[in-house]
């Protein structure tokens, strides 16, 4: 089942397009990434789906349904530019944000506690604002943003500012939420978070969808064939046994009869015709895949989308 459809959006501010014919579509349940370097459209796109502002061309749809103004209060957004009530007491503007999102005051106070427990903030209740550390004030929008348990989360840097103690945290809480049926889209330029937690991605840049899929077939899509051997052995009767179909990328010394190298698969051939051509020659300990990571494939897919080519 669906959750946002986006269809063809364009959005030109004067003489720049920052949307350029943009459709994707996500699952309900899932966590999606919404990646891309600055300035890649990310952020407007995200507007359009708050409805902050309008596309001019293309339409959203939320569940199934063009997403109108009546929709705000089953989409959870966390900005990624931060903005609290300096004066305000802690307490008092989280349960001004949670009656902006339709709570009552009292369902609102037993909801805030429970997650002010939960983030070990209660002592932090009373206090102002802006006695808060760039941390502790992200704790906070966090709880406001997922408080009215909507059904869509939209998250924007939601782990800026946190020490690993804290991201930890936080990066459990959109799990659990999750398991429990919300959708999340998380917009990041953590790529170790998306490798970690994504169902899905979409890598948009200059503006354009470059790339998008599940996470396991984008990766599948930049393998490399690339495979790390670990052996006993001498390194040169290891690279000697090699013959056109493979490639010596790498090679590392572990000892003076142990070493590793990386090789990548040529002319379709296959990890069993590897090993075939080089088991007469050393005493094989391992064989990993080196598989890219979402940064690898980040770099590499935005370096080929400026360059107007194609990964193979």
């Amino acid at each position: 089942m669906e959750m946002l459809r986006i269809e063809n959006i364009v959005k030109q501010y004067a003489n720049h397009t920052a949307l350029d014919n943009i459709s994707i579509t996500t699952k309900a349940g899932e966590i999606f990434g919404l990646l891309g370097p600055n300035g890649a459209g990310k952020t407007s796109l995200i507007r359009i789906i708050n409805q902050i502002t309008a596309p001019d061309q293309g339409q959203v749809y939320l569940s199934g349904k063009i997403i109108d103004r009546s929709d705000i209060s089953k989409i959870g957004y966390l900005p990624e530019e931060r903005g609290l009530y300096k004066k305000m007491k802690v307490g008092e503007q989280a349960l001004y944000f949670a009656r902006l999102k339709g709570l009552s005051k009292s369902d609102a106070k037993q909801r805030l506690k429970i997650w002010f427990e939960k983030f070990d903030i209660s002592a932090w209740y009373d206090k102002k604002v802006e006695e808060l550390s760039k941390g502790m004030a992200q704790k906070i929008q966090f709880i406001t943003t997922v408080l009215h348990e909507p059904p869509l989360l939209i998250l924007d840097e939601p782990f800026s500012g946190f020490d690993p103690i804290n991201t930890e945290l936080v990066k459990n809480e959109i799990l659990r939420l999750k398991a429990n049926g919300t959708s999340i889209m998380l917009s990041t330029h953590n790529m170790n978070s998306v490798e970690e937690i994504c169902d899905s991605i979409a890598l948009l840049n200059n503006s354009k969808l470059i790339l998008d899929g599940s996470l396991d077939d984008v990766k599948e899509e930049f393998r490399t064939h690339t495979y790390a051997i670990k052996f006993k052995g001498i390194m040169l009767a290891f690279a000697n046994a090699l013959w056109t179909g493979f490639a010596l990328i790498d090679k590392e010394q572990i000892d003076d009869n142990t070493a590793i190298a990386y090789v990548q698969l040529k002319n379709e051939n296959s990890l069993n015709d590897l090993l075939k051509t080089i088991m007469p020659e050393v005493e094989i300990i391992s064989v990993n895949e080196v598989l890219p990571s979402m940064n690898d494939i980040f770099i590499n897919a935005v370096k080929q989308n400026k360059e107007g080519g194609q990964h193979e």
